[in-house]
């Protein structure tokens, strides 16, 4: 073991291999389950070489997730065709067998995934599962596989690893679950790590952890890392190369800080002009005249866990007296770590938690929700139209053809067509179904929306349009908007005030401009650090 930890990227050679460890030559994907051909891949080209760190950015449906999973082996359904050349260190695999791709799989190419709450097994404890490519790849005895598994989750510098060893997913956070990703990836020291979307669902903290430990094992051990995210700014961060997709095809491609200073095709321009910022001077809103649409005075919760049948039950505080104001209007953000209370605030507001103290008060028309993932949170078997329809036959107050029109015009002002009615969820883009996650919360006419991190898994063109979208609808319909977000960007933009929590405690409120620039508490400063955002640089009223 120990011989293993000391291997660096020295004794690797990094930079001294001429030949790449993976190329990828006018890769071609297409499918053919519909009732005409479609392919979403055309003429991919990559060079990957030891120790190189490329991303690969683009919209949903660019492509970039499909030539990811081509690599991997992970694309074998029969109604699709491939073709090309996928040469790993020489050999091909794009024609090559399913046993020989299996050899590479979790050995020599590994992939972490974008959810690892979906990609771990809920009833196999930690240790189990890093070691699974151990079993499949090495002869080693248990004692060898326990020892390395030890050693990939200290790499991945989860806290006592032989704790987490023994754990079961569940019993972990987001942040611990892609670190426990990683290590299974890394187990093997794959010559190659996939990373897709990995940070997406992670607070701004524990994005950057991830990016610097991504930063670490490409350093150390010299990893080849192919990184596909939508977040701009951690791709610029990262990477030492960038390839930029659309419709299937590679439209640029170059080194980052080329490609970001000087970007040479119009679809590039426009990616990075959407990417939020905070270089805007923000105007000052004063709501305390208007009306209070949602109260929250001292509100505190509390769960209770138990270790085993009879076990003694131990009282964890999550919300420690709570107070703020909402007015018609206005915007506010609620910002913090994962497991700092926001979600469980959010239960407590929707009624959804009734284990508290202190007061809720809203006005009348109530509060509504539109959740991080319309694809979950919206029923797959049935229509737009009828979902849409749903909140108005519980009211009984309407007419069929009066709901029909109300969901009509709804799908309008929400920016969709008319036809979309008849279509199923799983027909629409991502941006679409968030659209129609909202359009379904306002159809009972609230006064609050609540919108918890409902832009955090957008490519950030629909980020954009999507926050177009809040901002149009709370002037044209006077809503309130308590919007929960990890990304100080998108709050910057956005939110007229904002509320920094941690631990269960608001510990600053103020405008952006204010708390960005001149915040007193250093939890402030640690998240706009972690978000790469440099106070000195936000432009002051």
């Amino acid at each position: 073991m120990s011989e293993l930890v000391r291997m660096g990227a020295n004794d690797a050679g990094i930079g001294v291999s001429a030949s790449p460890v993976l190329e990828v030559k006018d890769l071609n994907i297409e499918f053919l389950d519909h009732s005409m051909p479609e392919t979403v891949v055309y003429d991919f080209d990559l060079s990957l070489g030891e120790g190189d760190i490329v991303g690969i950015v683009g919209e949903s449906g660019s492509g970039k997730t499909m030539s990811a999973l081509a690599i991997c082996g992970l694309l074998s359904r029969k109604d699709m065709k491939k073709r090309g050349e996928i040469l790993f260190q020489g050999k091909e695999l794009l024609t090559c067998s399913r046993a020989q791709m299996r050899e590479l799989q979790g050995d020599d190419i590994a992939i972490i995934f974008q959810e690892p709450m979906t990609s771990l097994n809920p009833v196999q404890k930690i240790g189990w599962q890093v070691e699974e490519a151990l079993r499949i790849h090495t002869e080693m005895t248990a004692r060898e596989r326990y020892e390395r598994a030890i050693w990939a989750l200290t790499e991945a510098e989860l806290p006592n690893p032989e704790k987490v060893y023994g754990q079961y997913p569940h019993e972990l956070s987001g942040g611990m679950r892609q670190r426990v990703m990683i290590a299974a990836a890394i187990v093997c020291r794959p010559k190659i790590l996939v990373a897709d979307e990995p940070t997406t669902a992670l607070d701004v903290t524990i994005q950057a952890e991830i990016i610097e430990l991504l930063r670490k094992l490409n350093k150390e051990y010299g990893t080849a890392i192919l990184f596909i995210s939508h977040d701009l700014s951690l791709v610029r961060k990262l990477c030492k190369q960038v390839i930029v997709m659309q419709d299937g095809y590679v439209v640029e491609q170059g080194l980052t800080e080329d490609i970001f200073s000087h970007p040479c095709k119009e679809y590039t321009r426009k990616l990075i002009a959407a990417i939020p910022n905070c270089d805007e001077v923000k105007e000052e809103k004063d709501f305390s005249g208007g009306e209070i649409v949602l109260e929250v005075r001292d509100v505190r919760a509390s769960y209770f866990t138990a270790r085993g049948v009879f076990g003694k039950k131990t009282e964890q505080q999550v919300l420690k007296g709570i107070d703020f104001t909402l007015h018609e209007g206005e915007v506010l953000g609620l910002v913090g770590e994962s497991g700092c209370g926001k979600s469980t605030l959010a239960k407590v507001i929707l009624g959804l938690n009734k284990q508290y103290s202190g007061q809720v008060c809203c006005a009348e028309g109530g509060v509504q929700m539109v959740f991080q993932d319309p694809f979950s949170s919206l029923n797959p078997m049935k229509t737009i139209g009828w979902l849409l329809e749903e909140p108005l036959k519980i009211k009984g107050k309407f007419t069929k053809e009066e709901r029909r029109d109300k969901v009509l015009r709804m799908l309008k002002r929400v920016g969709l067509e008319p036809e979309m009615a008849e279509r199923f969820p799983d027909q629409l883009s991502g941006g679409q179904r968030q659209r129609v996650a909202i359009g379904l919360a306002l159809m009972s006419e609230p006064k609050v929306l609540v919108a918890d991190e409902p832009v955090s898994a957008l490519d950030v063109t629909i980020q954009a349009q999507i926050l177009e979208l809040l901002q149009r609808l709370k002037e044209e319909m006077g809503l309130a908007i308590l919007f929960i977000s990890h990304d100080l960007r998108v709050v910057y933009q956005l939110c007229d005030n904002v509320l920094i929590m941690e631990q269960g405690e608001i510990v600053e409120r103020g405008t952006p401009a204010k708390l960005y620039t001149d915040h007193k508490h250093p939890y402030t400063g640690k998240l706009l650090e972690a978000a790469g955002i440099d106070p000195a640089m936000i432009p002051r009223g």
